[in-house]
């Protein structure tokens, strides 16, 4: 049975898998006695499992001449066609809602980016479930593939520690190619991140109970935060009570989307390098130490100036936690804010500092995790080039040292990097053009051009004067947030890799 589901192409396993995903919210409504949610999960399961069958039959054995570059594929079309079957059950259970806002929210959660259109508490909490699984889907996704189809493709961020030129393929990953077969290096990456996927889910859940939130909110925040999609069923992470001990789980678990080293399955070139070693987690803990700093200064002098809270020391530890625990929650691009960021708000009268945020989402978080961004290799390669180009300017004809794989990183890597930022600022200048013939104003739409194409949907609702309504856009305008939702997830360079004409060529 296993050998005859690997011979059906990746995209048709991907739209099983969905559909089969669908009945956990429908049992979920059951449960909950909303039956007419839970009949329009199920109903919308058994439908698409049926054409899936069907669309695996005629596909069936149908071999590709290049599968690294057919797997590639299907992961571009998957961002295609995956939303659009989530978005079924999601239109059938709210019949008030159009297709096109439902495809967006599926596009947002299954990218991990986590912008809404809909108000909490218009949705029933089987949609909330479905919401949150569908961006935990897509976190696992992007993990599995980010190994499977794009490492060994040099894409992703791994161009920029081998050198190499993306879509070429790379040397050095001998874990990872030792499979020569595609769908086989997909399965095995799924078998081995699964389990620690599901069981840093299933632990967080727990110490969330412990913490003292409340069952549903404390499974849809320890998927979303896994995932870093920043999804949740009300407002955000609660604000009373007693939130420290629940952020602080959380906290721990977003270093997962800093470096890879964290997650099962290799990433590489430089995998015998001890872990407070690695550039990403050394230069994610400098920003850790610098921004809040400068945050909690920034509080802190607004308040003598007011006058206020000048000797209350717990209020200032308050809002030092809250500016750490956002600045990690907005690099890795999650999204979620402490409820002492809104202490330190109260007590210094400022505003949030919302172009901080917009930077540390454009930074991002490490390579092949769930977090999206520039990621903060392609940052250190460029700082360790520029550094590199200071010295030489002190000292023309010094050598530079580190090793073999620094001056990689240094040269060919920054130079990768440099193509990608690039490429990422084009970006937004194209989607924030085309936001402005839709209609929308030069702030927001680069708001959320930012927030899209980073993969931090909340930025919508904090990095403006105001949060931003999604609602009432234009068709047009969803449409192109939700493309670049999808470029900010799979990074142009992969796209562009795919309509090179090289690969067409037999």
């Amino acid at each position: 049975m296993l050998r005859r589901l690997s011979e059906l192409p990746l995209l048709v396993l991907l739209m099983g898998i969905t559909a089969l995903s669908m009945l956990l919210p429908a049992a979920h409504a059951v449960i909950l006695r909303d039956h007419e949610t839970g009949r329009a999960f199920f109903y919308a399961a058994i439908i698409l499992l049926i054409l899936t069958a069907m669309i695996g039959l005629a596909t069936v054995n149908r071999r590709a001449r290049n599968p690294a570059r057919a797997n590639l594929m299907a992961l571009v079309a998957g961002y295609a066609v995956l939303p659009v079957m989530m978005a079924i059950p999601f239109v059938q259970a709210l019949p008030d809602t159009s297709l096109v806002n439902a495809w967006f929210e599926m596009v947002s959660s299954f990218t991990t980016t986590g912008m809404t259109l809909y108000d909490p508490a218009r949705l029933p909490p089987s949609i909330h479930l479905w919401r949150a699984q569908v961006g935990w889907m897509g976190g696992l996704f992007i993990l599995v593939a980010a190994v499977a189809i794009l490492a060994p493709m040099t894409l992703g961020g791994i161009e920029v520690l081998s050198g190499r030129v993306p879509g070429r393929g790379a040397e050095g990953l001998s874990q990872i190619t030792e499979t020569a077969d595609p769908a086989r290096r997909v399965a095995q990456q799924a078998a081995t991140i699964l389990p620690v996927y599901a069981g840093v889910t299933l632990a967080l859940w727990v110490l969330l109970l412990m913490a003292g939130h409340a069952n549903f909110p404390a499974l849809i925040h320890a998927m979303s935060t896994v995932s870093t999609s920043g999804i949740s069923p009300g407002e955000g992470l609660p604000v009373e009570g007693g939130t420290f001990y629940g952020e602080l789980a959380i906290f721990l678990v977003l270093f997962a989307g800093i470096t890879r080293r964290l997650w099962p399955g290799s990433l590489v070139h430089d995998r015998d390098t001890r872990l407070w070693r690695d550039p990403e987690l050394r230069l994610a803990l400098v920003l850790l130490a610098i921004v809040p700093l400068l945050l909690f200064l920034r509080h802190w002098l607004a308040a003598v100036g007011v006058g206020a809270g000048e000797a209350d020391l717990l209020a200032a530890l308050r809002a030092l936690w809250g500016a750490v625990f956002t600045t990690l929650s907005f690099l890795t691009t999650t999204g979620f804010t402490s409820a002492d960021w809104v202490a330190a708000r109260n007590w210094s009268g400022l505003e949030t500092p919302g172009l901080i945020l917009a930077g540390l989402a454009i930074f991002g978080g490490g390579i092949a995790t769930t977090a999206g961004g520039v990621k903060l290799l392609r940052v250190y390669a460029l700082f360790r080039h520029g550094q590199r180009e200071l010295e030489k300017l002190i000292h023309p004809n010094s050598v530079g040292g580190a090793g073999q794989t620094a001056r990689r990183l240094r040269r060919e890597g920054a130079y990768l990097a440099w193509i990608f930022f690039m490429l990422f600022a084009l970006s937004i200048a194209v989607a924030v053009a085309a936001l402005a013939l839709a209609g929308i104003d030069f702030e927001p739409a680069l708001i959320l051009t930012l927030g899209a194409l980073s993969t931090t949907g909340p930025l919508s609702e904090v990095a403006g004067t105001a949060p931003i309504a999604l609602a009432p856009l234009s068709m047009a305008a969803k449409a192109i947030i939700a493309v670049t939702m999808v470029v900010g997830r799979l990074e142009l360079l992969a796209i562009l890799v795919l309509l090179a004409p090289d690969g067409w060529r037999r």
